[in-house]
């Protein structure tokens, strides 16, 4: 079937763009976050785009007065990509790779947002991801992250808050390839195993530059996956290499209380990320373990939502595992002292030998 995708330069294969092959897991995710110079307005979305399930569905969430607000909408994809609007949320891209727009307007919910992303550096391409369960391919993804600055309002049952591109900074990734999503398997791998996965993301705004750094560890502690990244005003990108990582647990829980990340640049100076949590915003708001609103389920032709959160309770169980902690950073390189302000997202799960968690949720 032909599309309006397949008037852009972008085809992979020789066939039409809506052809996805045999992989239902398939998506292409948006990721937005945002947040004021004290972190205490936050605000986030995500589009996740399913073609192998045929579905599209979009989120967005913002906390004020610590109430996270999370609206969520889905509809039937009906094979064309290129229609990035899902109910009341539309996205446009601007100028690929560097402005991007959200729209999101919905009078039934009182909500209404015109947020304008706007890079204040180049994308960085991650390392390709990929994780197997088994003989089976669990996760297989290319990502982009990039740290920007935003314009615009928000305005919701009466209040309005304006996004000012001289204060309000945040970070966009852009994500595709394979992971879980839909309905889960009907059919699991045997032998039955216990879930394990220890996810850390930390990208931080400073003024003049930029820096983010991730892990997944296996059980035993080890990265099998790790990457950090600093940028300056200059478009300077800089790989750091032998990364390490020292985390303090809040106690009887797996939060993190702090985080102190160390790697190394091209001439040996060690660079330290000193990262404070303040408070957490709950990922399932965007649809990230939801157990009805999970990444491509199907809600018929076309659907919304809309609940919220009282940010003063952690139930700490799914679907709240998943979080991203608005956080105070600190940059240390050689005497170059900087101070920021950014995310570390937590999804730990399962056994991690290092942090003691011996089973699925201990703490």
């Amino acid at each position: 079937m032909l599309t309006k995708a397949d008037d852009y330069p972008i085809h992979q294969l020789p066939i039409p763009v809506s052809e996805v092959g045999s992989e239902r897991n398939f998506y292409d995710r948006y990721f937005f976050n945002g947040y004021s110079p004290d972190g205490e307005i936050f605000f986030a979305s995500a589009m996740g785009i399913y073609p192998g399930l045929n579905v599209i569905d979009a989120s967005f969430v913002f906390i004020k007065d610590g109430v996270q607000h999370n609206f969520r909408y889905s509809r039937i994809l009906g094979q064309e990509r290129m229609q990035t609007s899902v109910g009341s949320i539309l996205l446009e891209v601007l100028e690929p790779l560097k402005t991007l727009k959200l729209t999101i307007d919905d009078p039934k919910k009182e909500i209404y947002a015109e947020l304008t992303f706007n890079g204040r550096f180049e994308p960085v391409q991650e390392p390709r991801m990929t994780i197997q369960n088994g003989p089976r391919v669990f996760m297989d993804s290319t990502r982009l992250t990039q740290h920007g600055n935003w314009t615009g309002v928000i305005k919701f049952k009466g209040d309005e808050i304006k996004v000012d591109p001289n204060s309000f900074l945040g970070t966009r990734d852009r994500s595709w390839g394979v992971r879980p999503v839909g309905s889960p398997d009907s059919q699991p791998l045997p032998p039955l195993q216990l879930p394990q996965f220890y996810w850390l993301w930390s990208p931080v705004n400073f003024e003049d530059s930029s820096a983010h750094i991730y892990f997944v560890d296996d059980k035993e502690g080890k990265a099998t996956h790790s990457h950090s990244v600093l940028q300056d005003i200059g478009s300077r990108i800089e790989i750091l290499t032998n990364i390490t990582k020292e985390i303090e647990y809040e106690k009887g829980s797996r939060r993190i209380k702090s985080a102190e990340f160390s790697s190394y640049k091209e001439d040996g100076t060690v660079v330290k990320l000193l990262v404070n949590p303040k408070y957490h915003m709950f990922m399932c708001g965007l649809g990230y373990m939801h157990p009805s609103w999970g990444h491509g389920m199907y809600h018929g032709e076309e659907d919304s939502a809309y609940d919220n959160y009282d940010l003063s309770s952690d139930p700490h169980d799914p679907p709240f595992l998943h979080v991203q902690a608005i956080s105070e950073v600190t940059l240390i390189d050689n005497n170059n002292i900087k101070k920021g302000i950014g995310v570390l997202e937590e999804l730990l799960i399962g056994q991690h030998k290092p942090s003691g968690f011996k089973d699925l949720l201990d703490r």
